[in-house]
């Protein structure tokens, strides 16, 4: 499909809010000028928009007054609105998210997405902020649990920390939008941590302590998990992969090391014959497993 040319987007974006109750028959219409301010663009294509408004119907000019919203009946939202849910928008803004990043996600990304005018998605979800935690949530909800439960309180710990981790996998993005000390009333996620806990209801533990260790291992998870987005937003900035950026320190490094104010660090590095190959999964595997021993301390 053709991308929908800049004036274009202008049109269905106040088409949009006219069909919604936004702008009703009488009202102004923003100017030529602050068309351009809000959308980015040139004079010359706000004032395209404007005229193809006029040109319909769907607005008119008023001698000393202005452009406002004609007083002719407002026509029915195209079919491409009808359509439109709260579940589609969520799904096309983790796309977005998943694919360039938090920062990428507006209103109007999602809406050229979807080729809906932006207006459109507030009839769905309130704002961004609310949008976000529908995200999150719809994240959580993709985690999917194996129906048969092993057996022990490990073997639970280990599945749902690894869980976790996967989710955090196809959406990096999440680890910076769930903060640990204020948990989100989000039916999934609270689905997650019932989970979690429900892996040590066996245990003869007091309900402080299995706090305790579900907060420990989530925040873990969460804490690992952090750096996937960094990475990924790093490598973006940077357009350097870990490794090409890992050569183009070495000669810094190489000083450091040299100075003989390491020795510790300089003693290790030489030792690593093949050098330290940094790996999250690898090292969220060690992670996990240190936890968990430290917490048979606790549970056994």
């Amino acid at each position: 499909m053709l991308e929908q040319p800049p004036y274009m987007r202008i049109v269905d974006d106040i088409r949009g809010r006219i069909a919604s109750g936004e702008l009703r028959p009488g009202d102004r219409v923003p100017s030529t000028r602050q068309v351009a301010k809000d959308f980015g663009v040139a004079l010359a294509t706000a004032a395209k928009a404007l005229t193809t408004l006029r040109m319909e119907g769907t607005v008119q000019t008023e001698p000393r007054f202005g452009t406002i919203v004609s007083s002719r009946t407002v026509k029915p939202r195209p079919l491409k609105e009808q359509g439109l849910s709260k579940e589609r928008i969520v799904r096309a803004a983790m796309d977005i998210a998943d694919g360039e990043g938090l920062e990428a996600i507006t209103m109007r990304a999602i809406a050229h997405k979807l080729d809906v005018p932006t207006m459109s998605l507030y009839r769905h979800v309130a704002n961004k902020e609310d949008l976000t935690l529908l995200m999150v949530d719809a994240a959580f909800g993709d985690a999917v649990y194996p129906d048969d439960v092993p057996p022990g309180w490990r073997a639970r710990l280990e599945v749902s920390a690894r869980t976790q981790w996967a989710m955090y996998r196809r959406h990096p993005w999440v680890a910076l939008l769930v903060p640990l000390g204020r948990p989100l009333p989000l039916p999934n996620m609270i689905k997650h941590a019932d989970w979690m806990m429900s892996a040590l209801q066996d245990a003869d533990l007091d309900p402080v302590t299995t706090f305790h260790i579900h907060i420990t291992l989530y925040g873990y998870v969460r804490g690992t998990a952090s750096n996937l987005e960094a990475e990924a937003q790093a490598q973006a900035d940077t357009g350097l992969t870990e490794d090409e950026w890992m050569d183009s320190q070495e000669a810094a490094f190489t000083a450091l090391i040299a100075s003989g104010e390491l020795p510790s660090y300089s003693s290790l590095i030489t030792k690593l014959v093949d050098g330290y190959d940094f790996d999250l999964d690898v090292l969220f595997e060690f992670g996990l497993q240190a936890l968990l021993n430290g917490f048979a301390q606790i549970v056994e």
